[in-house]
Protein backbone atom coordinates (compact mmCIF):
# COMPACT_ATOMS: atom_id res chain seq x y z
CA UNK A 1 0.00 0.00 0.00
CA UNK A 2 2.64 2.12 0.96
CA UNK A 3 4.34 1.72 -2.07
CA UNK A 4 1.66 2.37 -4.63
CA UNK A 5 1.42 5.70 -2.51
CA UNK A 6 4.96 6.34 -3.44
CA UNK A 7 4.00 5.65 -7.14
CA UNK A 8 1.25 7.69 -7.67
CA UNK A 9 2.82 10.55 -5.65
CA UNK A 10 6.01 10.03 -8.19
CA UNK A 11 4.04 10.36 -10.88
CA UNK A 12 1.95 12.79 -10.36
CA UNK A 13 4.91 14.99 -9.41
CA UNK A 14 6.53 14.28 -12.93
CA UNK A 15 3.65 14.78 -14.00
CA UNK A 16 3.38 18.33 -12.63
CA UNK A 17 6.99 19.01 -13.43
CA UNK A 18 6.42 18.26 -17.53
CA UNK A 19 3.44 20.70 -17.45
CA UNK A 20 5.72 23.46 -16.13
CA UNK A 21 8.26 23.25 -18.53
CA UNK A 22 5.48 22.47 -21.81
CA UNK A 23 4.90 25.78 -23.53
CA UNK A 24 1.72 27.20 -23.14
CA UNK A 25 -1.10 26.72 -25.14
CA UNK A 26 -2.27 29.36 -27.27
CA UNK A 27 -5.25 30.61 -25.22
CA UNK A 28 -6.11 34.77 -26.02
CA UNK A 29 -3.43 37.85 -25.43
CA UNK A 30 0.13 37.65 -24.88
CA UNK A 31 1.83 40.75 -24.63
CA UNK A 32 0.10 44.30 -24.26
CA UNK A 33 -1.31 46.73 -25.98
CA UNK A 34 -0.22 50.81 -24.81
CA UNK A 35 -3.04 53.41 -25.11
CA UNK A 36 -1.78 56.98 -24.93
CA UNK A 37 -3.24 59.20 -23.42
CA UNK A 38 -5.05 56.32 -21.26
CA UNK A 39 -8.06 58.40 -20.08
CA UNK A 40 -9.36 60.69 -23.27
CA UNK A 41 -12.74 63.21 -24.12
CA UNK A 42 -14.34 62.52 -27.02
CA UNK A 43 -12.69 63.88 -30.19
CA UNK A 44 -9.31 63.38 -28.90
CA UNK A 45 -6.49 61.49 -30.78
CA UNK A 46 -5.42 58.32 -29.47
CA UNK A 47 -1.92 56.32 -29.88
CA UNK A 48 -1.65 52.46 -29.83
CA UNK A 49 1.26 50.94 -29.60
CA UNK A 50 2.66 47.00 -29.56
CA UNK A 51 5.64 44.59 -29.59
CA UNK A 52 3.49 42.04 -29.64
CA UNK A 53 3.55 41.37 -33.12
CA UNK A 54 7.39 41.42 -33.67
CA UNK A 55 9.86 42.85 -35.39
CA UNK A 56 8.43 44.68 -38.79
CA UNK A 57 4.76 43.24 -37.53
CA UNK A 58 1.75 45.29 -38.21
CA UNK A 59 -1.61 44.52 -37.13
CA UNK A 60 -5.22 45.45 -37.21
CA UNK A 61 -6.43 47.51 -34.72
CA UNK A 62 -10.53 47.83 -33.47
CA UNK A 63 -11.93 50.66 -31.38
CA UNK A 64 -15.01 49.60 -32.43
CA UNK A 65 -16.06 49.66 -28.63
CA UNK A 66 -15.68 53.26 -28.24
CA UNK A 67 -17.35 54.09 -31.92
CA UNK A 68 -14.07 54.40 -33.86
CA UNK A 69 -13.68 51.31 -35.81
CA UNK A 70 -11.28 49.41 -37.27
CA UNK A 71 -7.61 50.95 -37.86
CA UNK A 72 -3.89 49.89 -38.77
CA UNK A 73 -0.95 49.39 -36.78
CA UNK A 74 2.00 49.62 -38.80
CA UNK A 75 6.09 49.26 -38.03
CA UNK A 76 7.33 52.13 -35.89
CA UNK A 77 10.70 53.68 -35.71
CA UNK A 78 11.27 51.71 -32.21
CA UNK A 79 12.46 48.42 -32.85
CA UNK A 80 9.99 45.62 -32.67
CA UNK A 81 7.00 47.83 -31.95
CA UNK A 82 3.57 48.65 -34.33
CA UNK A 83 2.03 52.04 -34.23
CA UNK A 84 -1.68 52.99 -34.96
CA UNK A 85 -3.90 55.97 -34.53
CA UNK A 86 -7.25 56.55 -34.13
CA UNK A 87 -10.03 59.59 -33.46
CA UNK A 88 -12.82 59.13 -30.19
CA UNK A 89 -16.14 60.27 -31.93
CA UNK A 90 -17.81 63.38 -30.26
CA UNK A 91 -20.64 61.15 -29.45
CA UNK A 92 -18.94 58.77 -27.13
CA UNK A 93 -19.98 58.01 -24.05
CA UNK A 94 -17.96 58.52 -20.35
CA UNK A 95 -16.83 54.85 -19.51
CA UNK A 96 -14.21 52.14 -20.07
CA UNK A 97 -13.78 50.31 -23.63
CA UNK A 98 -11.26 47.41 -24.60
CA UNK A 99 -9.04 48.18 -27.94
CA UNK A 100 -7.85 45.35 -29.72
CA UNK A 101 -5.13 44.66 -31.78
CA UNK A 102 -4.87 41.23 -33.79
CA UNK A 103 -1.12 40.67 -35.06
CA UNK A 104 -0.92 40.17 -39.33
CA UNK A 105 1.65 37.62 -38.96
CA UNK A 106 0.12 35.07 -36.18
CA UNK A 107 -2.96 36.55 -35.10
CA UNK A 108 -1.94 37.16 -31.68
CA UNK A 109 -4.48 39.05 -29.63
CA UNK A 110 -3.95 42.02 -27.50
CA UNK A 111 -5.69 44.15 -25.56
CA UNK A 112 -5.78 47.90 -24.01
CA UNK A 113 -8.07 49.56 -21.85
CA UNK A 114 -9.16 53.61 -22.60
CA UNK A 115 -11.08 55.81 -20.36
CA UNK A 116 -13.45 58.03 -22.11
CA UNK A 117 -14.19 61.21 -19.42
CA UNK A 118 -16.47 64.25 -20.32
CA UNK A 119 -13.50 66.51 -18.77
CA UNK A 120 -10.02 66.56 -19.62
CA UNK A 121 -8.09 65.88 -16.84
CA UNK A 122 -5.27 68.18 -18.18
CA UNK A 123 -7.15 71.08 -18.48
CA UNK A 124 -9.47 70.70 -14.92
CA UNK A 125 -11.57 73.72 -13.92
CA UNK A 126 -11.44 74.61 -10.48
CA UNK A 127 -15.35 76.01 -9.09
CA UNK A 128 -15.37 79.97 -8.49
CA UNK A 129 -18.00 82.40 -6.36
CA UNK A 130 -20.67 81.26 -3.98
CA UNK A 131 -23.00 77.97 -3.13
CA UNK A 132 -26.85 78.69 -3.07
CA UNK A 133 -27.09 76.27 0.17
CA UNK A 134 -29.52 78.79 1.68
CA UNK A 135 -28.00 80.30 4.13
CA UNK A 136 -27.00 82.95 2.99
CA UNK A 137 -23.48 84.27 3.64
CA UNK A 138 -21.91 87.95 4.99
CA UNK A 139 -20.89 88.92 1.82
CA UNK A 140 -23.86 87.78 -0.38
CA UNK A 141 -24.52 88.82 -4.10
CA UNK A 142 -26.15 91.63 -3.40
CA UNK A 143 -23.96 94.88 -1.15
CA UNK A 144 -26.93 97.06 -0.27
CA UNK A 145 -28.86 93.84 0.88
CA UNK A 146 -25.84 93.04 3.32
CA UNK A 147 -26.13 96.39 4.30
CA UNK A 148 -30.02 96.40 5.21
CA UNK A 149 -29.59 92.97 7.12
CA UNK A 150 -27.31 94.29 9.43
CA UNK A 151 -28.56 97.75 9.99
CA UNK A 152 -32.02 95.75 11.06
CA UNK A 153 -29.67 93.59 13.25
CA UNK A 154 -28.14 96.10 14.92
CA UNK A 155 -31.41 98.11 15.45
CA UNK A 156 -32.98 94.75 16.75
CA UNK A 157 -30.14 94.63 19.13
CA UNK A 158 -30.43 98.08 20.31
CA UNK A 159 -34.07 97.85 21.05
CA UNK A 160 -33.49 94.65 23.34
CA UNK A 161 -31.16 96.12 25.33
CA UNK A 162 -33.07 99.04 25.93
CA UNK A 163 -36.07 96.93 26.90
CA UNK A 164 -33.90 94.48 29.14
CA UNK A 165 -32.32 98.34 30.39
CA UNK A 166 -35.77 99.59 31.49
CA UNK A 167 -37.45 96.21 32.54
CA UNK A 168 -34.34 95.54 34.97
CA UNK A 169 -34.78 99.62 36.52
CA UNK A 170 -38.97 98.31 37.30
CA UNK A 171 -40.15 100.92 34.29
CA UNK A 172 -41.93 97.95 32.78
CA UNK A 173 -42.18 97.53 29.55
Amino acid sequence: MRRTARLLTGTAFAVAVAGLGAAPAYGGSTGSLDVSPSSVVPGELVTVNTGACGDGGSAAGDAGAVGAGSFPLAPSAREGQAIGQFRVPPSAQPGTYEIVAVCAEDGRRVTGDLVVTLTSVRGQVHPRGSVKTGVGGALGPDPARTAAGVAALAVAAAGGTWLLHRRARGDGI
